[in-house]
């Protein structure tokens, strides 16, 4: 069993993906399904898969789509792949590493030198009020008044057909008497 980072290694195959122009959204989910089957299988260095399995983890369709992704993400050094012809058996898969390691994931930028054993700490963003945002809310205040007072000027306005209950639908009608 390998100690794995799951974090850092996504981390790292995610910069590697950036930087590769080959691989499509289908070897990433298919590479994703892996990891996934990889970290079930405790990490182990070498584990075994069903393509039915691997297919509904990646939600690939297509066998030959799956064939070929698997191929070419083992072409391309993300994995190692041994078929085994064999439906009982199932494929060899061999993930490698991307950025891992065993300790605490640490923010160098918020340690001296990187080189602290404490937790990580991620730095709360808040909203500065400024004079610019008060003066942005009151332009809103504004919009919203006139807005209004347009929506209260529409509904005085005096109707232009001279007749508005042409299909007699106010609340005193006579149901004897055709429309």
């Amino acid at each position: 069993m390998v100690d794995i980072n799951y974090i850092k290694h996504l981390n790292g195959v995610f910069a590697q993906f950036a930087k590769d122009n080959r691989l499509n959204p289908t070897h990433i989910s298919l590479y994703i399904g892996l990891f996934q089957l990889w970290n079930q299988n405790y990490f182990v260095a070498e584990f075994y898969i069903s393509r039915e399995e691997a297919m509904a983890y990646a939600k690939i369709g297509s066998k030959s789509t799956y064939h070929r992704c698997i191929r070419e993400l083992s072409h391309w050094n993300y994995i190692l792949y041994s078929p085994s012809h064999n439906p009982y058996k199932g494929s060899r898969i061999k993930m490698f590493d991307f950025g891992t390691s065993t300790g605490q994931a640490l923010d160098q930028y918020r340690t001296k030198f990187g080189t602290s054993s404490g937790q990580a700490l991620v730095p709360i963003n808040k909203l500065i009020q400024t004079t610019k945002n008060i003066t942005n809310g009151k332009k809103r205040k504004k919009i919203k008044k006139k807005v209004f007072e347009i929506e209260e000027n529409n509904a005085k306005r005096t109707p232009t057909v001279p007749y508005l209950d042409n299909l007699r639908t106010s609340k005193d009608k006579d149901y004897n008497e055709p429309l």
